[in-house]
């Protein structure tokens, strides 16, 4: 075997595991959904030369385990993954990397240049830039539900402050959840604030309340939750789940302690209506707003900005149309959100199956930030919201619980869209990619690439 030829291999091998960790870590941390993460280190191993048939990986939140042992000999290592953000440019850019270096059969050294290239690379976006992304995407959000563009304005101004604060929060080391709340609290008493302006200027004052801190909603959690726990990685989705949770109660948390000490009637506030009765135009500029504003939080490339409007405006116009109907005053088939979530969220991910192949770019990179603005984050908080304002009224119950439904079921539709499509591609439509990675793979072998445990 030629790599076993060289001095001290047992140093080599440790460091061939390192690498594999470096690599499942950066997926971790960049928030990639487990079988990506699992995938993705499976290939690198088989460049790496690592047997697949003696690899054993163990994906935990924060924790990464990869051990080779083949019954006589074992090596294993763990890596601790503390700091996650969202980082599509991270994701794609590591697929790529896996498929480049075991095509053009890179060396060891060149793999890790390129790897850490990838770990320091600086983000597309500037910090201002994400932040005026993510509060447009929230005055998105506002129009979704029913604000006219006055009140999208008053909630975006709101957004774009409160995501700033929150980022400073966590350059001072400010717990992440009290980093949150703080944020929820100081984003809802700035859109409190627009509803002193001259009453004429909009219909809809008090919507952007509702609406100013939905940049804190985690999107990609939630769905990675469903999509593992579909995959059968219970552990990492419930963990997943809890987190998510958290985060959730944390910014449910700010806004109604603003609610408490500025003693404003949440009954009020819970029974603003949400039906929007807007023109499918709107309704599509937007999608697009929201579905741009989220992708510059999630780091995609700049080049894929506009694919990802134009997603988010099938998803939502496509949900809004199944959703919306008769009953409410609208145009469409009257389902209800939850059908209307899950039509939009398999219409992009089935359309990404095949987009994929002209961006290249993985379908998760499409289909998440496309499908984020149709994320019920509203009923979500509102849900919270009702519970900790509960007075021992006839009813509370259940107008908490019918807001938790109805989110829960949403979420789940939008994942189950996303989740479905890619998982008959991976079995079925992508046969051909596993075919030439099983040719590639034994191409290596027969040159000796792969590590003879026996041997060391």
């Amino acid at each position: 075997m030629g790599e076993t030829l060289q001095p001290n291999q047992e140093a080599l091998l440790r460091h061939k595991l390192d690498l594999l960790l470096r690599t499942g870590g950066l997926l971790l941390e960049s928030l990639a959904d487990t079988n990506r993460i699992m995938r993705n280190m499976k290939r690198t191993a088989a460049f790496l030369g690592l047997p697949e048939e003696h690899l054993h990986i163990h994906i935990q939140y924060d924790m990464l385990m990869v051990n080779l042992s083949d019954g006589e000999h074992s090596f294993s290592k763990f890596q601790r993954c503390e700091k996650h953000g969202v980082n599509m440019t991270a994701i794609s850019a590591i697929s790529k990397l896996s498929w480049r270096a075991i095509r053009e059969d890179y060396s060891l050294d060149r793999y890790e240049k390129e790897l850490e290239a990838i770990r320091t690379r600086r983000r597309n976006y500037s910090p201002w830039q994400v932040a005026i992304g993510a509060g447009f995407a929230c005055g998105g959000f506002c129009i979704q539900f029913g604000c006219d563009w006055t009140a999208f304005l008053y909630a975006s101004v709101a957004a774009i402050l409160g995501f700033r604060l929150r980022a400073k929060c966590n350059e001072f080391g400010i717990n992440h959840y009290m980093g949150i709340a703080i944020a929820a609290f100081v984003s809802t008493l700035l859109a409190w604030a627009t509803t002193f302006l001259p009453a004429s200027w909009t219909s809809t004052p008090l919507h952007p309340l509702l609406a100013c801190a939905l940049f804190i909603v985690p999107g990609v959690p939630l769905i990675n939750f469903v999509d593992d726990m579909l995959d059968g990685y219970v552990q990492v989705g419930i963990v997943r789940a809890a987190n998510t949770l958290m985060m959730i109660a944390a910014m449910s948390f700010g806004i109604a302690m603003f609610i408490k000490l500025g003693g404003i009637d949440c009954a009020s506030l819970l029974a603003i209506p949400m039906t929007p009765h807007h023109a499918y135009w709107e309704y599509a500029i937007a999608a697009a707003i929201s579905a741009m504003g989220f992708s510059m939080i999630f780091n995609i490339p700049r080049r894929l900005l506009w694919v990802v409007a134009v997603g988010g405006i099938l998803a939502v116009c496509t949900r809004n149309f199944v959703n919306l109907g008769p009953s409410n005053g609208n145009i469409g088939l009257d389902m209800g959100l939850s059908l209307g979530s899950l039509a939009g969220a398999t219409l992009v991910s089935i359309i990404a199956v095949k987009a994929v192949h002209w961006f290249h770019t993985p379908g998760h990179v499409l289909t998440i930030p496309s499908v984020i603005p149709m994320v019920p984050g509203v009923l979500m908080y509102r849900a919270l919201v009702s519970l900790i304002e509960m007075n021992g009224v006839v009813g509370e119950v259940t107008g908490a619980a019918v807001y938790g439904i109805s989110s829960a079921l949403a979420i789940l539709c939008i994942s189950l869209g996303v989740a479905i499509p890619n998982i008959f591609a991976r079995r079925y439509i992508a046969a051909d990619r596993r075919r030439l990675l099983e040719q590639l793979i034994e191409e290596r072998r027969r040159r000796g690439k792969f590590v003879d445990l026996g041997r060391l």
